[in-house]
């Protein structure tokens, strides 16, 4: 069986020490310009140095994201740190803009490059075009499905990137305008203010009356992106690497993705499937998670693919709050779940604001 690359995200040094250290293959980074996360701390020159250097040293690879739309003015600086990237043996380079891609292949042929998910390349005659140009790999958009990503695997020579987990976009992958227009920060300049994430009213145009989903006003945000119980499918039809998205993320939640993926890649080469201790897959509902879908890639879509109720990390339910005393400032809740070992559980508590109406001791869920 060919070895699949578990690919790590790297928004500072001490995310990049904790992919390698929880069994990363490779990682992707950026530096201060010119990649699409421009609100992650990033690497400077040295940094960037010394973040080679200690990955290449334990076997891991590092592919740095210069994915961005080029300006013309900007050009004399891009061409710099092009030149800087390969001569520190940065393993390859994270390409959106096609002027950027024949620059590099015509002054460093043998630098690798990777096709950006911001490429939006999602069918096979995009992908036969990107070999042409001597494109080593594509990063797929994650609005194809598993059935479409095999057709290209089967019908090219190209290799194939695939998300795996983390934030899904509302629109293809990364061409949003809404920033732009509401907040006046580009997402193809690595200044997204995510506009995804935000209260929304749905207007029926005729009669001018709001249409209420009962679910939730967060009409535009999608759940997060959980495939760990399905990589078996993926490696399967041969994708060369498995992506983590989370740039934007903490060390934490670098080292817990990352080293969950690890169990189950080297689960499924070992035993031939995937069946993960339960802890594991808990252990990701933990660290974040806007609830979890397994996307377009295999099959959901819609509904199933919405957090309608709130935009951010939901933590893990406890369960309902049965009782309250405001005498003693208490509450009492029911908890839902075994892996809390105890069937009640007192905790203390402020009346104000947690109460709106304290005569009324409704069950409310929690978090």
């Amino acid at each position: 069986m060919k070895k699949v690359e578990l690919l790590a995200p790297v928004g500072n040094y001490d995310a990049m020490k904790a992919a390698v250290l929880n069994g990363a293959d490779a990682i992707y980074l950026g530096g201060k310009n010119f990649g699409a996360r421009q609100y992650a701390n990033n690497f400077g020159y040295e940094e960037l140095q010394k973040a080679v250097d200690f990955c290449h040293i334990r076997g891991v690879k590092v592919y740095t994201t210069v994915n961005t739309l080029i300006a013309n003015d900007e050009f004399y600086e891009f061409k710099k740190y092009i030149n800087f990237l390969y001569n520190i043996d940065v393993d390859a380079v994270i390409i959106q803009d096609l002027g950027a891609l024949k620059y590099i292949k015509e002054e460093y042929p043998d630098f690798e490059i990777h096709a950006s998910t911001q490429m939006t390349i999602h069918n096979l005659e995009g992908v036969r075009l990107l070999e042409e140009l001597g494109v080593k790999r594509v990063v797929l958009p994650r609005e194809m499905s598993l059935e479409e990503i095999k057709y290209i695997k089967e019908n090219s020579n190209m290799e194939l990137e695939v998300f795996v987990h983390g934030a899904l976009c509302i629109c293809y992958s990364g061409q949003c305008l809404m920033s732009s227009l509401i907040g006046g920060r580009s997402g193809n300049r690595g200044r997204c203010a995510q506009p995804c994430r935000l209260p929304y009213k749905l207007i029926d145009l005729e009669t001018r009356e709001e249409i209420v989903n009962r679910e939730g006003k967060y009409l535009l945000s999608p759940r997060d992106l959980n495939t760990i119980e399905n990589l078996d499918k993926l490696i399967e039809i041969g994708i060369e690497s498995l992506k983590i998205e989370g740039r934007m993320k903490r060390p934490e939640y670098v080292a817990v993705v990352v080293h969950a993926y690890k169990m189950a890649i080297e689960q499924y080469i070992k035993t031939g499937k995937i069946n993960l201790e339960r802890n594991i897959k808990k252990d990701l509902e933990k660290i974040f998670n806007r609830k979890f879908t397994k996307g377009y890639l295999f099959g959901e879509s819609g509904q199933d693919l919405m957090s309608f109720e709130k935009p951010g990390n939901r933590g893990v339910e406890l369960g309902k709050v049965v009782d309250v005393s405001r005498k003693n400032n208490r509450i009492k809740i029911n908890t839902k779940k075994r892996d809390f070992l105890l069937f009640e559980v007192i905790c203390s508590y402020t009346v104000s604001p947690f109460l709106k109406n304290p005569g009324q001791n409704s069950p409310k869920e929690i978090n």
